[in-house]
């Protein structure tokens, strides 16, 4: 069953994230069972080729890659989505205008506005027909909601067409309300809670990102209704594996 319809159905899907450019951490986190795993080309260095390497190597797992954008730019949507991206996160999506441009960059006329180009998503020429009716059935478009005006406008962003899936962006969003990092602050908390409502009022998948790699966290998520799960990233999950077996170590010691 692919991403998308997963998606569609609300079912629970769990991924992580990327920012480590290497194909082994693809490769390890693949095999670890992740539902999804972001390529995140925004808060890190990964470049275009190692995010296409990294695609091939989640490919050959079958574990769907989403790259998570710098900016809402249809060059740029094209490019990763051309390199073989199951699908694009597009960060600071704050209105339904902006949901609409993403989605159109990533199909073809007449759904979309998407230049046909000939690269490794179209098997570099040889399977364009079979890529067409793939992009249509299975390509997934993840708004990123991180910011106070998202959250004003979020019916009108879930309601356009072909956006499979929601994920809040917890600090950001903070930010934008003036109170950066206080993920717990009640005006906080209840932003969240409206993004949350309206994503079961509109049926829409959606989540949020756990940043520490908190199983409890995680949990209590799940718990809040939320489907669209990213569990921490790969260097959060090496620093708090590291730090925390050498205390526990060095205190016994």
């Amino acid at each position: 069953m692919s991403l998308k319809t997963r998606l569609t159905r609300r079912e629970l899907t769990i991924g992580s994230w990327i920012t480590l450019g290497h194909t082994a951490i693809a490769e390890i986190m693949a095999e670890a069972g992740f539902d999804w795993l972001v390529l995140d080309a925004e808060h890190s260095v990964l470049e275009l080729s190692e995010i296409q390497r990294m695609i091939q190597v989640l490919d050959g797992r079958h574990c769907p890659a989403i790259v998570r954008l710098t900016s809402n730019h249809p060059d740029q949507i094209k490019r990763v989505m051309d390199a073989g991206a199951t699908g694009v996160m597009v960060p600071m999506i704050k209105s339904a205008t902006d949901a609409a441009a993403a989605v159109s960059a990533v199909y073809y006329p007449p759904a979309g506005n998407r230049g046909v180009g000939l690269a490794r998503a179209q098997g570099y020429g040889a399977s364009f027909q079979a890529y067409r009716q793939w992009l249509q059935a299975h390509a997934v478009v993840i708004v990123m909601i991180e910011h106070i005006e998202a959250v004003q406008n979020i019916d009108a962003i879930l309601s356009v067409p072909n956006v499979d899936a929601y994920i809040i962006g917890p600090y950001d969003l903070s930010g934008s309300m003036g109170r950066p990092g206080e993920l717990d602050h009640p005006e906080v908390q209840t932003a969240i809670r409206q993004v949350l409502e309206a994503g079961i009022r509109h049926h829409k998948a959606g989540g949020i990102h756990v940043i520490e790699p908190d199983p409890a966290a995680l949990q209590q998520r799940i718990q809040d209704g939320f489907t669209f799960l990213g569990y921490s990233l790969d260097i959060r999950m090496l620093d708090s594996l590291c730090r925390n077996h050498l205390q526990i170590i060095k205190t016994r010691s």
